[in-house]
């Protein structure tokens, strides 16, 4: 009798342990979609603002679709733009939803060293995600392999549909114009993305990151298409993001303990 109940004690033990273990499995799960959907969406702003404006000057139709509004001050120092796509869920041509707006200001053009191009939304969302914070872009000039990068710093919340959880993210990275550059065209523009940051899931749970592969950004993909990021999280396991082989969808893999997992972003 002695010995049947220890090994009903051992066996509840055992139970509870594997129960905590799933539950704090669970709340970290969400670490790597929360930084890569907060990863897209602050890009989504730039590929606005890049999308709109000319690499000369003035500003290009509205190939993305559904902006009710673009007013730019060229007389106001620094220059700024205004970009409003109204209250209506209009989807756009890449497929998203936007609504509100975002206010650019800008020291010069895009591609002169020296420039620096802030982007601030206001009642700004993205199929329905709110997007606060800020985006800086700073031009460094050319590299030694002679194309201009940029340094960009980012940061702010993102906020579910109905306020159904909130992350915050920031980023220092640096961004390197790789294709497109020579081309009058925005559509064959590339970048790669190096660098790290940090953030807080929807469960409260602090994380760094470092990207150990450059990212892929191209201006006609609305996702990342390749490359790696390690996640670090506070409590839990490193979680290795691979964000594919170059193909345009939401999917990325996500490793952890050896375990891979096949997931999708917003």
């Amino acid at each position: 009798m002695k010995n049947k109940l220890l090994i009903l004690i051992f066996s509840l033990a055992t139970f509870v342990v594997s129960c905590r273990k799933e539950r704090r499995d669970t709340l970290g799960s969400s670490i790597s979609t929360d930084n890569n959907t907060a990863e897209n969406l602050f890009s989504d702003m730039f590929k606005v603002v890049d999308e709109v404006s000319s690499n000369t000057a003035g500003i290009r139709e509205d190939i993305i679709g559904c902006i009710d509004t673009i007013i730019v001050d060229t007389l106001s120092n620094p220059k700024t733009i205004l970009i409003d796509f109204g209250d209506n869920n209009c989807t756009s041509n890449d497929g998203r939803i936007r609504t509100g707006v975002l206010h650019i200001t800008y020291t010069g053009r895009y591609r002169e060293p020296g420039t620096i191009i802030t982007i601030t939304p206001e009642n700004y969302t993205v199929n329905g995600n709110l997007i606060e914070g800020q985006k800086t872009i700073e031009n460094l000039g050319l590299n030694g392999n002679g194309q201009l990068h940029y340094a960009i710093a980012a940061y702010g919340t993102v906020t579910a549909p109905g306020s159904a959880w909130t992350i915050s993210w920031n980023a220092s990275r640096t961004r390197t114009w790789v294709e497109g550059q020579s081309t009058a065209t925005i559509w064959d523009d590339v970048y790669e993305i190096t660098g790290g940051g940090s953030g807080v899931n929807r469960n409260g749970v602090p994380y760094t990151t470092a990207i150990t592969q450059p990212l892929r950004a191209e201006i006609g993909c609305a996702w990342l298409v390749s490359g790696n990021i390690t996640i670090q999280p506070e409590e839990y396991a490193t979680r290795f993001i691979n964000f594919g082989d170059g193909t345009c969808d939401s999917g990325f893999t996500v490793t952890v303990n050896g375990q891979e997992y096949q997931l999708g972003s917003d």
